[in-house]
């Protein structure tokens, strides 16, 4: 997962202006094949997405709770989220997201989240005097959609890790699932080892034991 995060110095606004600007100038993403979503009660971001961006009204959904809001637990900082999806096009099944099951076609690249109120153990939520931004961006997923691929495990990512270990253990199914579990592991083994980790019985060592195992 990749982000950004700002703790009082910018907003909404900003963020909003960093995503698309990465997304379709950085990586030259087409715009029309992006979908926004925003909370239901979240007018400036979807002002800001309508307004600033350009964004059609019929490629914007409004969402409730459950999709587009964030919290940390029942009580705390918490905020509204808006979301950027990429549309597969018509060849995979999936409705736009808010509008049915999104399938194959809509897959979230990206989740802006704007922490600006905090809840109390009543439900009331007051606002933050410095709101703060939380933002990721699905690294697997992204690079899948620039590589004109489908699916995480076909990326440059992990195709080499696959490629060996069926190598190794002479399968030719590029497919089974075993492949798959396993060049997960091991990529998640190499971070972890890369950032100090070893094997060990407690702690991020033993996260790092049984993931090997």
């Amino acid at each position: 997962m990749l982000g950004n995060f700002s703790f009082g110095e910018y907003f909404k606004e900003e963020a909003i202006d960093f995503a698309w600007e990465f997304l379709t100038e950085e990586l030259k993403l087409q715009k029309e094949k992006l979908w926004i979503t925003v909370h239901h009660t979240d007018k400036d971001s979807e002002k800001i997405w309508l307004d600033k961006i350009g964004i059609e009204k019929s490629k914007l959904s409004r969402l409730g709770d459950e999709d587009n809001f964030w919290s940390m637990g029942d009580t705390g900082p918490c905020g509204p989220c808006s979301e950027i999806f990429y549309d597969y096009g018509s060849d995979y099944e999936g409705s736009p997201p808010g509008e049915g099951d999104t399938g194959d076609r809509f897959v979230e690249i990206w989740n802006l989240v704007f922490t600006q109120f905090d809840r109390d153990k009543d439900g009331k939520l007051t606002p933050l005097p410095n709101p703060c931004v939380d933002t990721g961006m699905g690294l697997e997923r992204l690079a899948a959609v620039l590589q004109n691929e489908h699916n995480n495990y076909d990326t440059d990512i992990l195709k080499g890790i696959i490629n060996k270990a069926a190598e190794l253990a002479e399968m030719k199914d590029l497919t089974n699932p075993s492949l798959r579990v396993i060049a997960d592991h091991l990529r998640s083994s190499s971070f972890l080892i890369a950032d100090g980790v070893l094997p060990s019985n407690e702690g991020r060592g033993y996260v790092l034991r049984r993931i090997m195992r």
